[in-house]
């Protein structure tokens, strides 16, 4: 069982929808709020980001806790650039939270809240896609587990392409920086994705 890491949001905002309902509210309780008023997006399992459904034709090159990483680096089987442009999906239903690029090192950068029903409760959790090259959803729009949400980057020439995947226990982070010892609140993306495949039992 996943414990919720409730906290107040920083980099992204309350949806407006929930902004006002109820005051004060953590970002967490106002994800749950909005999900529960859009059922049909709660999560029916999660898969990976790339090569949909089993990462066919990618390899992870730095993964989760490999130099401090707090993520999974997808890279195309063919190494260097050969990945550039291909499409980057959605790891499971959910609610894009962030549309942003940063610039620098993290590039355009992608945040989806999802919704996992555990007994009565909904447990949120956010993946956050990095370095991409093109983002076609944007903040407020509910996507579907394997819609395609962009394209695999390099920040701009700062890197060789590749998609820089985070799972994160709860939504609201502040951005971070990508590598640390500390890793509360961070779950292993590929641990993570083979544990829930498909939805958990109510």
């Amino acid at each position: 069982m996943l414990s919720v890491w409730s906290c107040n949001a920083q980099t992204t905002s309350v949806p407006a929808a929930v902004e006002t309902a109820v005051a004060p509210l953590t970002y967490q309780d106002s994800l749950i709020m909005l999900f529960k008023e859009h059922t049909a997006y709660y999560s029916t399992g999660f898969d990976y980001p790339v090569g949909k459904p089993d990462a066919k034709g990618y390899y992870n090159a730095q993964p989760f806790g490999k130099n401090n990483h707090l993520g999974d680096d997808w890279n195309g089987n063919g190494g260097g650039n050969t990945d550039m442009g291909d499409p980057v999906y959605a790891v499971a239903n959910g609610y894009v939270t962030q549309s942003v690029n940063f610039y620098g090192g993290w590039g355009r950068v992608l945040r989806i809240a999802h919704a996992i029903p555990e007994g009565d409760s909904l447990v949120i959790v956010e993946s956050l896609y990095a370095h991409m090259d093109t983002m076609t959803t944007r903040k407020g729009q509910w996507i579907k587990k394997g819609d395609a949400i962009g394209t695999i980057g390099n920040a701009g020439g700062i890197y060789l392409a590749h998609l820089h995947l985070e799972i994160r226990n709860g939504a609201g982070y502040e951005l971070g920086g990508g590598y640390s010892t500390v890793t509360k609140g961070y779950l292993d993306p590929t641990k993570f994705i083979k544990a829930n495949r498909t939805a958990r039992k109510k």
